[in-house]
């Protein structure tokens, strides 16, 4: 270690004062320049403004509208908090945030260099049989590279992209999740009346078998009317069974979600048929750039991608780095603090690659490679996403006319039994009328509950793919 007690730790302080002026002043990276959306410009009128939509359309955006607000039920709105607060895959996510976070500051680190304390100490053989002891104690930076062609700076830029990419799939993860706990809840509901309806007819076909038991046993009808009866009221029982089923499965997938057993302190739930959903105004595909977390997260990761052939690119120029350090010297322990032991040192290194087989080239094909992958990733999340709206929009526009076209369905066939039934009790008609009547008035019913279901799910669907159930009310 030299020694300059008269210099102090300028000339290392200014070393150290430049070299942190020049780090970064050049960036090699591409000039980042947002792909065009491979999209229309606009949603189909006939879809993104329905002439008859099912509910009132409220003028809010679907992402400005807090879920709280969008689902009205109670019990909902319970089921979607435990959720949030227990479901593992968003904690996962939450997760993959705080690591993406640290993995960024590992590389911001290295921007600016680390200065470490440390005492040291050596003793070597010298001429004649004699030991030479060196002591030293200060302060010192180790190979910090000077970032004049960005590479530290676009490495630190392709974490921060991977951060940002990572806190958007977490928004992601959530809106899914909200979606996902209301679109299964609407489906237990549609279990539950389902069931009343499955339970209703079966009364009444057992009701019917004893009628026609009882005209059987006095020879009014044959064993064909008695089995057919017989045949109705067994395949209400398989149905009954098949639902109790899909019930007990939509509980245990709400449990999954939910992430805890579902607790007896519930809300008291509404029927599927007093559930409303606002419709929702569909705005432009421009919209989604902003509002969904899929394709921020996509452009992010290119932005990331575009900043690591920056990187890749500032391997071919030179690297320098720079060890010194400042402190005191001696050459016994006992003088390493006194007066006139300072000293410093200051190394400079420079590195230029001139034969690597290839290597540089090889991470900048890489990287421009991994830029075009991404690019291509981005306009697919955007094309998907314009999918998945277009898709919702139609279900928006056409669900609630073949809901109202169902129901009156089940309307006439339920006139169409009753008077097959009052046909079939004074004998003017053939109980294979009445059969007939009876499993179009039960297949039109279920098909009633099933169409104000999907009707319902789309509006849950439409919310979640314009974006909404990110925005949270303020408590």
């Amino acid at each position: 270690m030299t020694k300059q007690p008269t210099l102090r730790a300028t000339p290392l302080a200014l070393a150290l004062a430049l070299a942190l002026g020049l780090s970064g002043c050049v960036s090699l990276a591409p000039k980042y320049q947002r792909p065009a959306s491979p999209v229309a410009l606009a949603f189909d009128d006939a879809l993104a403004n329905p002439a008859t939509p099912a509910n009132p359309a409220t003028s809010e955006a679907a992402a400005q509208l807090e879920w709280q607000r969008f689902f009205a039920d109670a019990r909902l709105r319970q089921l979607i908090d435990l959720a949030l607060a227990n479901n593992r895959d968003l904690r996962v996510a939450i997760l993959n945030i705080e690591q993406a976070r640290a993995q960024y500051q590992i590389r911001r680190a290295d921007i600016l260099p680390t200065v470490n304390a440390a005492v040291t100490g050596s003793r070597v053989p010298g001429s004649n049989d004699s030991i030479t002891s060196t002591y030293t104690a200060g302060f010192g930076v180790s190979a910090f590279e000077l970032d004049l062609f960005g590479r530290v700076r676009n490495l630190s830029e392709a974490a921060l992209g991977q951060f940002l990419a990572t806190e958007e799939a977490r928004k992601s993860t959530q809106i899914g999740l909200i979606g996902s706990v209301a679109n299964t809840y609407l489906a237990l509901l549609a279990d539950d009346e389902l069931l009343v309806l499955i339970r209703q007819t079966l009364a009444a076909r057992e009701e019917s078998l004893k009628l026609i038991q009882l005209k059987f046993d006095n020879g009014v009808v044959s064993k064909v009317d008695l089995s057919q009866g017989q045949s109705l009221v067994d395949t209400a029982r398989v149905a009954l069974a098949q639902q109790q089923r899909q019930r007990a499965q939509d509980i245990n997938a709400l449990v999954l979600l939910v992430g805890q057993p579902l607790p007896a302190s519930l809300a008291p739930a509404n029927t599927l048929a007093q559930t409303e959903l606002s419709a929702l105004p569909a705005g432009l595909p421009s919209d989604l750039l902003a509002v969904r977390p899929d394709i921020r997260a996509a452009e992010q990761q290119l932005i990331g991608a575009n900043a690591s052939i920056g990187a890749a690119r500032a391997n071919f120029f030179p690297r320098i780095a720079l060890t010194g350090s400042a402190g005191s010297a001696s050459s016994e322990l006992s003088g390493l603090f006194k007066g006139g032991s300072f000293g410093w040192t200051f190394a400079p290194s420079v590195v230029l690659p001139i034969f690597d087989v290839g290597r540089n080239s090889a991470n900048l094909g890489s990287a421009r490679a991994g830029r075009d992958i991404a690019v291509a990733q981005y306009e697919r999340s955007i094309q998907v996403a314009f999918r998945e709206v277009s898709d919702a929009l139609a279900g928006q526009s056409t669900f609630a006319e073949q809901l109202r076209a169902q129901r009156a369905v089940a309307q006439a066939e339920a006139e169409r039994f009753n008077l097959s039934d009052l046909r079939y009790r004074s004998g003017a008609a053939s109980y294979l009328d009445l059969l007939d009547a009876q499993r179009s008035l039960f297949t039109a019913q279920q098909q009633a509950v099933q169409a104000n279901l999907q009707r319902l799910q789309n509006q849950v669907t439409l919310y979640r793919v314009l974006g909404g159930g990110w925005s949270t009310a303020k408590r």
